[in-house]
């Protein structure tokens, strides 16, 4: 989820890390292991003059499966559930104003399952775990952008 965000006008920083679990300081293994309740996340720092919430939001969108609770693509289980987490109520009106359009849209066959939750604590992942796609370029493009391409080309196309 850093890709798509990180070169944006208006995007000071983008973070890969772990929200919305019971562990403090939870490492990548015992997330991934499903032992603290975590899912994995960015956070994404951003200038509002620039770079409004509602693009995003939609940007959000156009990088996830919104009718797979249980993962994202090759990324499987709770962890990865689609989730989008809001920081106070103006967020929280325009990410479910955006769902509701979004699932009232026939894109989909299937409800729109992501969730929109408070803000929680934040943890950032390792520095392993950082900038993947740019330190394991090929890596990513087998593993990351192959399913979310193939699902951008089926469902988005009409918009572009």
């Amino acid at each position: 989820m850093v890709q798509p965000f990180d070169s944006l006008p208006g995007i000071k920083q983008v973070i890969s890390g772990y929200t919305g679990g019971h562990t403090v300081n939870p490492t990548y293994d015992e997330v991934k292991a499903h032992k603290t309740g975590h899912t994995e996340a960015v956070k994404i720092t951003f200038d509002p003059d620039v770079m409004s919430y509602e693009k995003l939001v939609e940007i959000y969108w156009h990088q996830t499966d919104p009718t797979d609770a249980m993962g994202q693509f090759q990324d499987r289980g709770d962890n990865y559930r689609p989730v989008i987490f809001v920081n106070g109520a103006q967020q929280r009106q325009i990410a479910e104003k955006s769902r509701a359009k979004l699932a009232a849209s026939g894109e989909f066959d299937q409800p729109i399952v992501t969730k929109i939750e408070d803000v929680a604590p934040f943890y950032p992942a390792e520095k392993e775990h950082q900038d993947f796609y740019r330190k394991n370029p090929e890596k990513y493009k087998l593993q990351e952008a192959g399913g979310r391409e193939n699902f951008i080309q089926s469902h988005w196309e009409k918009e572009n």
